[in-house]
Parts: C-alpha cells; sequence; structure tokens
C-alpha cells in the first residue's frame, strides 16, 4: 500500500489506544494511516528484551478482572497472560515501621486508627458511587469535590495521622503524583473508573492481578504486524491543518504531509500542546491541555539469583512512604529470572531523578534490604531502570491527572472531537482510566465516532459495554461486618455520648424518683 493520497483516517500515537482504533477502523475497511513519533510501536508500553532478563515491562504491564477489552485483545492476538505473586505475606513500611498482613488492606489492632482508616476508605467508595464516569463534573457535589485537593480532604476528615500516611502513600503509588496535587473529584472518579477501591487496589481479583507473558508490547507490536506498512515509525506529528472542507493535513517532522478526511490524536493531554493546529484549537481545549500533567515515575525492577523473599514468607508485595512506594513480584511464571519490581513515584521520584543509575540502585537495594529485612537483598545480579520522566513523547507516567478546579472547568471537552479530528489515549476513558483497558476503551471508542460520522453506525452505538470475560471473570469481594458497620471516629464520639447523656438521665431520674413520682400524682 502506498501512503501517498488521502486516507480515510490518520491515527497520532502508536500506543496501545491508537493501534486499538487503527486495527477497529481497518477491519471496518476504511483507508488508515498510524504516525508514530517514537522508534517503536507500544507508547507507555516497552518491553525489553535481553538474554539476562528473557523480557521485561518498563512500562505499563497489569491487568486484571473487569478489564474485559484488554483481556479480548490479549486472547484475540495470541497473548498469553499469567497471575502475578500474592500466596505468602505482604508488607506495610511507614515511618521506618514494618507490619505484615495478607489480602489487599493492613490489620491494625488500636481501636481508633481502625476506626479513622476503614471508615475513611469506606467513604471513598460511598462517595465515588455518587460521581458519573462520563461527565464527573455533573455530580451533585462536583464544584465541592474539585476545589479540594486529597489533601485538603485529609486535613479535613482524617483524625489520625496514620490515615494520612497510608492515603498519601496511595495516591504517590496510584497516580504518581502527591495529594496536594490532585483533585478529590478526579480522585473519586478515578476509583469509579476501576471498579471500586478493593478492585482498583488489589492484586488478586483486582487491576494488578496478571501481566503478559512476552511482555505488554506484544500487544501493540502484534497489532503493527497486522497493519504492515500503515504503521509509520519516527514520523512525530508538528502540524494538522483543517482549513479546507475536505481534508486534514498532517505535517510530520521531516516536511512530509499526509492527507485524510479525519485524525485521531492518541497521545497524552500533556503532548498535544506540541502540535499546531489550524485554525487553533478552541479555548477550552487549548486550556486542559496545559493542565493535565503527567504523572513522575521511575520504574525499578531488580534481578536476584533466587527468590529469597519467598523462602521469608513474603509475596514480594511492599507498600510504603519509603523511595519505592510500591513493589510486586516479577519473577517470570516458570520461576526463571527472580525480581522485585518497584515504583518510584510522585516527589520521590522528583527527588532522586538526579541520581546516577547505580546510585538509585543502591538506594533502592537498601530499602529492600529494611523492608523485607533480609541482606540478601543487598546482593542482586542485574538491575533495570526506565524514567518516564525523561520520555520526550510521553512527559511522564503513568497517565495525566487533573490538579483542584480543572475537571469542573474544562473536562467537559476532554472528549469533544475539534471538527474532523477525534481523541483517544486512555485519559480520555470512562473504564480504567491510565491503565491498558482505559486505552483500548477510547481507542474503540473514538474509532466509532468516525464510524458514526461517516454514516457506518448510529450514536447509540459509540459507547458499547463489553461483555464479561469468561476466564477471568470478576469475583465479588468479602468484607467482614465488623469492616461494614465500624463507625467513623465522629461517629463513635456521637454515640458515646448519646449513650452518656442517656445513662446520666437515667441515674439522675433514679436519685429523685421519689421526688418525680410526687410530682406527677
Amino acid at each position: 500500500m502506498s501512503n501517498s493520497g488521502k486516507h480515510d483516517v490518520i491515527v497520532i500515537g502508536a500506543g496501545i489506544s491508537g493501534l486499538a482504533a487503527a486495527k477497529f477502523l481497518h477491519e471496518q475497511g476504511l483507508d488508515v494511516l498510524v504516525l508514530e513519533a517514537r522508534d517503536r510501536v507500544g507508547g507507555r508500553t516497552y518491553t525489553l528484551k535481553e538474554s539476562k532478563t528473557k523480557y521485561v515491562d518498563v512500562g505499563g504491564s497489569y491487568i486484571g478482572p473487569t478489564q474485559n477489552r484488554i483481556i479480548r485483545l490479549g486472547k484475540e492476538l495470541g497473548v498469553g497472560n499469567y497471575k502475578v505473586n500474592e500466596e505468602e505475606k505482604s508488607i506495610l513500611l511507614l515511618k521506618d515501621k514494618v507490619r505484615t498482613f495478607r489480602g489487599s488492606l493492613p490489620s491494625i489492632h488500636n481501636p481508633f486508627l481502625v476506626m479513622d482508616y476503614i471508615s475513611n476508605w469506606r467513604l471513598f467508595d460511598e462517595l465515588a458511587k455518587e460521581i458519573p464516569l462520563e461527565a464527573p463534573w455533573k455530580c451533585a457535589h462536583a464544584l465541592e469535590y474539585d476545589n479540594l485537593s486529597v489533601e485538603n480532604w485529609m486535613d479535613k476528615n482524617c483524625w489520625c495521622s496514620f490515615t494520612k500516611e497510608v492515603t498519601t502513600m496511595f495516591v504517590r503509588l496510584a497516580f504518581a503524583t502527591e495529594p496536594r496535587d490532585l483533585s478529590f473529584l478526579y480522585f473519586l472518579w478515578y476509583i469509579k473508573c476501576g471498579g471500586g477501591l478493593l478492585r482498583f487496589i488489589s492484586t488478586s481479583n483486582g487491576g494488578q492481578e496478571r501481566k503478559m507473558i512476552g511482555g505488554s508490547q506484544l500487544i501493540s507490536q502484534k497489532i503493527a504486524e497486522r497493519l504492515g506498512n500503515r504503521v509509520l515509525l519516527s514520523n512525530p506529528v508538528n502540524k494538522i491543518d483543517q482549513s479546507k472542507d475536505d481534508i486534514i493535513m498532517v505535517t510530520v517532522k521531516s516536511g512530509e504531509i499526509y492527507q485524510a478526511s479525519y485524525v485521531i490524536s492518541a497521545v497524552p493531554q500533556a503532548i498535544i500542546g506540541r502540535i499546531s493546529f489550524n485554525p487553533p484549537l478552541p479555548a477550552l481545549r487549548n486550556q486542559l491541555i496545559q493542565r493535565m500533567p503527567m504523572g513522575s515515575c521511575i520504574k525499578t525492577i531488580m534481578y536476584y539469583d533466587t527468590t529469597w523473599w519467598r523462602n521469608l514468607d513474603y509475596c514480594g508485595i511492599a507498600l510504603s512512604d519509603d523511595i519505592v512506594g510500591g513493589t510486586q513480584d516479577d519473577t517470570k511464571p516458570d520461576g526463571s529470572y527472580p525480581a522485585i519490581m518497584g515504583f518510584i513515584n510522585g516527589q520521590r521520584a522528583r527527588e532522586v531523578c538526579h541520581l546516577t543509575k547505580e546510585e538509585r540502585k543502591e538506594r533502592v537495594v537498601q530499602y529492600y534490604c529494611k523492608a523485607f529485612n533480609s541482606e540478601k537483598a543487598l546482593h542482586p545480579v542485574d538491575y533495570i531502570e526506565h524514567n518516564w520522566m525523561e520520555e520526550e513523547f510521553s512527559g511522564g507516567c503513568y497517565m495525566g491527572a487533573t490538579p483542584p478546579g480543572v475537571l469542573t472547568s474544562y473536562g467537559k471537552v476532554i472528549h469533544k472531537p475539534v471538527d474532523r479530528v477525534y481523541f483517544a489515549g486512555t485519559e480520555t476513558a470512562t473504564a480504567w482510566s491510565g491503565y491498558m483497558e482505559g486505552a483500548v476503551q477510547a481507542g474503540e471508542r473514538a474509532a466509532r465516532e468516525i464510524l458514526h460520522a461517516v454514516g457506518k453506525i448510529k450514536a447509540d452505538k459509540i459507547w458499547v459495554d463489553e461483555p464479561e470475560s469468561k476466564e477471568i471473570p470478576a469475583l465479588p469481594f468479602e468484607t467482614s461486618v465488623v469492616e461494614n458497620m465500624i463507625p467513623s471516629i465522629p461517629g463513635f464520639l456521637k454515640f458515646c455520648t448519646a449513650t452518656t447523656s442517656v445513662a446520666t438521665a437515667g441515674i439522675l431520674v433514679y436519685i429523685y424518683r421519689d421526688k418525680i413520682i410526687d410530682a406527677l400524682k
């Protein structure tokens, strides 16, 4: 196929979202061309293949129940998956104090900590339920929530420093940013996007349950193989010109100009601003892309001779407020290439990004020695890292998130086409935004918008639910009666005040019972 002449659709970005869109349109008979700035496909999924590691994902890699689109796509493309190890105990390290636990949430014995921690996390789920996935800015309390950062909300509602510390750790690990920089409305919406708090944060039965055999970049590589020379690498787009009625002119860095009837932008919102538009982007769209920064993330993988942590009854999951916010066992499914993956995120990433690779490695192994309480952590056989803040065509990872005030002021344009330019990318998803699942949903939705524009489908077929995977079904989470009934600290104090008042009244009635009886005669 020649890439000269006019195409039906040009897709900008050969990550999972752009390639999912291109695949969908190609299968519907449209002439598609994909322009990718990098010298590889995959976007924020990136799999290195070396003799020392076989393969390793230094970008996005996790899938799980309810992520039915990426599961379907992986099955169709012949990409297998395996469960991440969670057989043994997990670790929580806060303020240099180590706690061990099994499951998604750590056990705590102080009753006031339990009340504050459990009730606040339960409240996140309750508040998230009221957020419309397709339009969080329409929530009844949208302005109230959006004007707060997560830190503001914690300052107003958390009684115990432990609750604040755990929530800060969670925000840093899940969003690669700090609570002060994240809108509380966006935070709640994101939890709902992930199917609720437990689904979102869990490994088993949650968003981090599985990885792909051979690496997640295989998804993009296999789609690109199907599309053949319709995918052009090393072609960053500089300009999109829609000034003519029937044609869009797309100019790349080399000066080459490609023509199409429609365009799909599948790059992060923060990167769109590098493209010159004629006519200029509408005001709110132009302002939005300046206000959706990418997360700060350095992904690390430490290799060892053995899975020594399993011998100590640790599964490899360690959550902390230290340099590495969260870890997972990254050993291959057959037990080969023992490794621990760790994320350095948010402020921690910014604090160490100026160090050399060897200096960061030393910081990480020292942390593992402390967290797992083992000198064996100090003797890795290999170390790999990828600093996503240095990625020219991503600007960070995992995704762009909105600071306070942005979602209600600008969010309504995130899905809105600009004339014949449509927008994909995981940030525009309404299910598992920030994950590979969100990338597929957004890409296929943008493709359907174009199919509707050309008269192939009706408007009610643009947003389509995905059937649940039979191979990876979502199981219900079991919570105890105590977890469901435990009050918040304010609720407990009100109860105590009420019961004390009743008891006091009862005592007074008993003391003055004769006088009361005489008065009633």
